[in-house]
């Protein structure tokens, strides 16, 4: 289904029509059948548009307006949220001394761009409270693998080869599972308790000789504090395993507490959350990941080290678990990240946690009348509503996501986390007016009395997008791989 006034590319197709203007050849034509395997090879030409430079353009201008984006619009999606993204962070990504490096230059060459990355390392292990950090990780689930696999290998060092097991509570991100199961360890899931916090006599039943660690995301995905941290850790600790953190929600404690001083054993950071790197479409993302003294032997080489007065790039790691990402990982966002820490200074990044609590808060407590809140207390960066109260009047909390787009919201996450029913997971965020929180209160509140009086219009929602509803489960499980007009 698409909008008869906005054509398909393919649609627009002409053939001749070219879109762009290439020199002439100038080094000789290889004949690609004489280096390539005959599988390799496409018999048949592919089947792309041919369309006008201007049409091009135009199209794909016009299909931007229609996304949902950081710069567009306030963009509520609670666990992982993108930021804004200060153009000064672009400006300095883009300096060709840094856009221009490449991969395989020698180090000597590219010492500029090694300073940056050590610096950078520097003032995350700061941060975090940890006394040695990579950069390498190419995104947040990516550094959880990483850290994981860094301690599969402690254990493994010292011959604890019995540690199968990575303990995951029912509040954390879903990743965590999926990340401990890729990096070969048997999942145990530890119940929450009343308050949504982790329930400490469920933790220390489940504890014993094969764990190998406990992965907690703290704030929790609820936007909960888990303020049993110190007893959790001596409790996994008790019984020789390690303490992992899932920071992707760092910015509801920077400055104001750190891992380390909480007695983990290893983070990850999402410098595309946190940090402020842009993470469209899926990407580009940076998980780096701090660790412990005893960890850091571990970690994937090359080490980015400083000798003397020179930065170089350390492969003299014997028990490392070997180079995690091609190259040194997406120094882009290294690049932006490190220009929002040096802006925004330490008195700045405290105030990034201050503003983004008190934002959820503030919104918390404003829809907490017309909604049902699981969980009473203060929140943190994100708190989770649910539509409980609407799911008996025939209003599903799908419905009320779709209702907020005619009201140009993305909607929050929703039936997540899984143990609240109809949840909606909402972060404000640190960058956010007053103002434009108010708007999105009384699109909310809107929307809540539009379920007790005319619900139809929330159940059909949404009416003003191009598209209307989609069969999503549909479009998940049967996705149009290739263009037919019957499509």
């Amino acid at each position: 289904m698409h909008n008869e006034n906005q054509p398909l590319i393919f649609e627009m197709s002409k053939a001749g029509r070219v879109g762009y203007s290439l020199p002439e050849l100038d080094v000789p034509e290889v004949d690609v059948a004489s280096i390539l395997p005959q599988p390799l090879i496409r018999q048949v030409d592919v089947e792309l548009p041919e369309v006008a430079e201007l049409d091009i353009m135009r199209h794909y201008t016009a299909l931007s307006r229609r996304n949902h984006g950081v710069d567009s619009g306030f963009y509520p999606l609670g666990s992982c949220t993108m930021k804004y993204n200060p153009k000064i962070n672009e400006a300095v990504a883009r300096f060709p001394g840094f856009a221009r490096v490449h991969p395989l230059q020698d180090e000597s060459t590219v010492q500029g761009a090694l300073e940056v990355a050590y610096d950078l390392q520097e003032h995350l292990a700061e941060i975090t409270g940890m006394p040695a950090v990579t950069l390498q990780p190419a995104a947040g689930a990516h550094g959880e693998w990483t850290a994981l696999m860094m301690i599969r290998a402690f254990h493994e060092a010292n011959g604890d080869t019995e540690r199968t097991k990575v303990l995951v509570p029912d509040s954390a991100h879903g990743t965590n599972p999926a990340s401990a199961t890729v990096a070969g360890f048997d999942t145990v899931t530890v119940k929450s308790n009343d308050n949504g916090l982790v329930d400490l006599e469920d933790l220390r039943s489940k504890v014993g000789s094969d764990t190998a660690a406990l992965m907690l995301t703290n704030p929790n995905t609820l936007g909960l504090f888990e303020e049993d941290i110190l007893e959790m850790a001596e409790i996994v600790h008790g019984v020789g395993g390690k303490l992992y953190y899932d920071g992707a929600n760092l910015n509801a404690v920077m400055s104001k507490a750190r891992p380390g001083d909480m007695g983990f054993d290893a983070v990850h950071l999402n410098l595309h959350k946190t940090f402020t790197g842009p993470h469209g479409g899926g990407g580009p993302g940076s998980g780096p990941v701090g660790v412990t003294e005893e960890l850091a032997a571990f970690m994937p080489k090359p080490i980015i080290a400083k000798k003397e007065d020179r930065y170089v790039l350390d492969y003299d790691v014997p028990q490392s678990i070997g180079r995690v990402k091609p190259y040194y990982g997406n120094f882009g966002i290294y690049l932006r990240a490190y220009t929002y820490i040096r802006t925004m200074g330490p008195d700045g990044l405290k105030a990034v946690t201050e503003y983004a609590v008190l934002n959820a808060n503030y919104m918390m407590r404003r829809l907490e009348p017309y909604f049902d809140l699981p969980y009473t207390q203060h929140c943190k960066h994100e708190f989770v509503l649910s539509g409980r109260r609407q799911k008996k009047l025939g209003v599903r909390t799908l419905d009320m996501a779709k209702r907020l787009l005619d009201f140009g919201y993305h909607p929050p996450t929703i039936y997540f986390p899984l143990n609240v029913e109809e949840g909606m997971m909402i972060e404000p965020t640190e960058t956010e007016s007053k103002e434009t929180l108010d708007a999105f209160i009384e699109a909310m509140i809107q929307i809540a009395k539009e379920v007790e009086e005319n619900p139809k219009i929330v159940q059909e929602a949404p009416h003003t997008t191009v598209i209307g509803r989609l069969d999503e489960t549909k479009a998940a499980r049967k996705p149009v791989l290739r263009y037919t007009k019957e499509a």
